[in-house]
């Protein structure tokens, strides 16, 4: 198992956490259909954009995550040690600079104390939301979106973004911090007032008409202008985005426009275009639209002119996999971790595949590409199911109770949690590591009286404060 020894106090934050989950209302902001979405080579992009930013933040950027909201409604936020943005947001967005130019101001209002001074953040539940991290950040950043996503509902994760409705006068001193930052960084601030100067109309928008951001955020001209003088006059103003992130730029919202868009993008991307973000865009629309042939030709096409392209084998795998070509899908999947061996989700798509053949030498070796995705992001509650499934069929019962444990903790159902973790603790070995974190998980997740009593009388809760 993964890190069986982790402390039990960090998962003590997380419990204060899921208990708050059923107290709190839900939001006006998570609408039906949002959820929270996990791809790499997205998340290693937007990295890319802010990154530079946090340093000059004196933020470590290796300890922020960033999540990915899929909404149609440009969105953003900054929480410590946690970078949201929506899917509207990135494909509204003209190049990275504008991109950048929203997460500096969202990062301006960060380092400004301001959510933390808000008396509506109290109000919207926003002191549960600083602690996500403690869960991982919900199932969501844990792996599994569609769980995080009911989660987020219950707690108001999203509707804090609407929650905490920003003073003019911290937006004003969210933008002087955010153009400071741009320019520090060496990046130009054109992106940030182009951002909001885009959606200047806005301002005359009765307030429900508004879009979420511009409700939380007060636009008016008066404070565009002020921001468009500040920047304008910053050494870094003409300072242009990179060709390289320009492409990259563009592979995101095609990639995104793919996956979320599939009909648009087939029309938006045309046939007879030959440059990769539209290939790549119709490719996965393809996929999406239930045409795996058509896509599978398309990635095979710019596989040639890409080799080490480690997000189309990642993509044709999926494709393999999720089509019944279980088999076909084991060597893109190989190749996609032998380029990017640092990508935890592509060594978890690698581990479901070879789980999924049914050999017993290769569902060990999916349990070893599993753990070390796990040594990653041991809160992946995706990669601890299918750990689950691959002990089960290596009869390894105590190693798949655990397992599930791991993963009903992750998604915050506390009480699956606690029957699985006691489970494991009768198949396992008394005082190896794995018993002492099942023996972890029944403490942080609701044990009842019978059960401290009994932990007390053998002696475990002792033992666990001495691990």
């Amino acid at each position: 198992m993964v890190s069986p020894s982790r402390s039990v106090s960090r998962l003590a934050v997380a419990v204060g956490l899921v208990a708050s989950l059923t107290v709190t209302a839900r939001p006006a902001y998570a609408q039906e259909g949002e959820t929270l979405i996990r791809d790499t080579e997205i998340e290693a992009i937007l990295h890319k954009d802010i990154d530079p930013i946090l340093t000059v933040a004196n933020i470590d950027p290796k300890t922020v995550q960033i999540v990915i909201i899929g909404a149609k409604d440009p969105n953003a936020f900054a929480a410590p040690r946690l970078v949201g943005i929506t899917t509207g947001l990135i494909l509204e967005s003209k190049n990275p600079n504008e991109v950048q130019g929203v997460l500096a101001h969202e990062t301006g209002h960060l380092a400004g104390g301001h959510s933390a001074r808000s008396g509506e953040m109290q109000a919207a539940g926003m002191k549960p939301f600083l602690l996500t991290m403690g869960l991982g950040i919900l199932a969501a950043i844990a792996g599994a979106p569609d769980a995080a996503a009911g989660l987020a509902s219950s707690a108001g994760y999203f509707g804090t973004l609407g929650a905490i409705g920003y003073s003019r006068e911290q937006e004003s001193r969210a933008d002087q911090a955010g153009a400071t930052l741009l320019e520090k960084a060496g990046l130009s601030g054109k992106g940030l007032a182009d951002f909001f100067d885009n959606f200047r109309y806005q301002e005359v928008f009765e307030e429900a008409r508004r879009y979420q951001y511009f409700r939380d955020h007060p636009i008016s001209s008066e404070r565009i202008e002020a921001l468009r003088d500040r920047v304008a006059k910053l050494p870094h103003y003409d300072e242009k985005d990179s060709a390289d992130a320009m492409a990259e730029h563009a592979v995101m919202k095609a990639k995104l426009d793919g996956f979320i868009n599939p009909q648009v993008a087939i029309t938006k991307y045309s046939e007879k275009a030959t440059d990769f973000p539209s290939r790549y865009a119709r490719a996965i629309a393809y996929y999406q639209l239930k045409e795996p042939e058509k896509a599978l030709k398309l990635i095979d096409a710019m596989l040639t002119d890409n080799p080490n392209n480690p997000y189309l084998y990642e993509l044709k795998g999926q494709i393999l996999f999720e089509f019944g070509r279980t088999a076909e899908a084991e060597a893109p999947q190989r190749k996609s971790v032998e380029l990017n061996p640092d990508a935890p989700l592509l060594r978890i798509n690698l581990g479901q595949t070879l789980v999924a053949l049914d050999d017993r030498a290769k569902v060990a070796e999916g349990v070893g590409e599993l753990k070390r995705a796990l040594t990653r992001e041991e809160d992946n509650a995706v990669a601890w199911r299918i750990l689950a499934e691959a002990y089960d069929k290596l009869g390894q019962d105590g190693l798949a109770r655990l397992a599930t444990a791991e993963y009903n903790f992750n998604v915050g159902d506390l009480r699956q949690a606690r029957l699985f973790a006691l489970r494991a603790r009768d198949k396992l070995g008394k005082n190896t590591p794995e018993w002492r974190r099942a023996t972890d998980i029944v403490l942080v997740s609701q044990p009842t009286r019978e059960d401290l009593r009994d932990l007390s009388r053998e002696g475990s809760i002792a033992q666990q404060q001495t691990h």
